[in-house]
């Protein structure tokens, strides 16, 4: 099996391209310990990352809370302590995966076109891509906040494909989370799981993407 047809590869950004949660859970610190509640690990964090900031606060706060404690008005201001501490840290220690940056070379010279389509809010993703010196080889991405709906709701990706004047049956989606998966399947558009990712602690395989790869360069062989 491989995807040499395909036109438009659309990749999910945390935990696909980038290892963000050492930075995720700092911001996320930041806000538990202004609260007083206890930080939470780099691998408790990693089972709340892939779904959003929101989700993530969310997540973050029903760690160290009961729900019944959690007003809209603390989680509004908590999730805006977040946004402003994750802004402070959003580059300092997150990092490419391993063969990342040899096979978007790769892809480029093969005359693929790539975008990114990520849960995180749009105003993260720009400054995390100059930073890791990797904006170029992108023609366009979108955030949580870009569309009305995000991952798993299809809009993004159908969104990306259209822009780029791609068919779906010419696109494919990259993720690590089964929102990536099932975007692509909402969208019915082939996909490919990476294992390496966060996605829950669960297994892709188990969301039946098209294909499951182990590590990022293993694209190089399919494409």
């Amino acid at each position: 099996m491989d995807f040499k047809d395909k036109k438009l590869i659309i990749f999910d950004f945390d935990g696909t391209l980038i290892d963000s949660n050492p930075d995720l859970t700092q911001a996320l610190n930041r806000m538990l310990t202004h609260y007083d509640l206890e930080p939470i690990t780099l691998e408790e964090a990693s089972l709340y990352i892939g779904n959003g900031a929101k989700k993530l606060v969310e997540r973050g706060l029903n760690h160290r809370l009961h729900p019944d404690e959690i007003t809209e008005a603390l989680f509004n201001e908590a999730f805006d302590f977040f946004i402003k501490a994750y802004g402070e840290v959003v580059c300092d220690k997150t990092y490419l995966y391993p063969g990342v940056v040899e096979t978007l070379q790769y892809l480029e010279k093969k005359g693929y076109d790539m975008t990114i389509c990520t849960n995180k809010p749009f105003e993260f993703i720009e400054p995390i891509l100059d930073t890791l010196s990797v904006k170029q080889f992108f023609k366009a991405w979108v955030g949580a906040n870009s569309l009305p709906k995000q991952k798993p709701d299809p809009m993004p990706l159908l969104h990306l494909a259209e822009i780029m004047n791609r068919d779906i049956e010419k696109s494919i989606m990259v993720g690590d989370s089964k929102n990536d998966i099932l975007a692509a399947q909402n969208a019915k558009m082939e996909s490919i799981g990476v294992s390496y990712g966060y996605n829950y602690d669960k297994d892709i395989a188990d969301y039946n993407p098209t294909k499951v790869i182990d590590n990022f360069a293993e694209l190089q062989k399919l494409f």
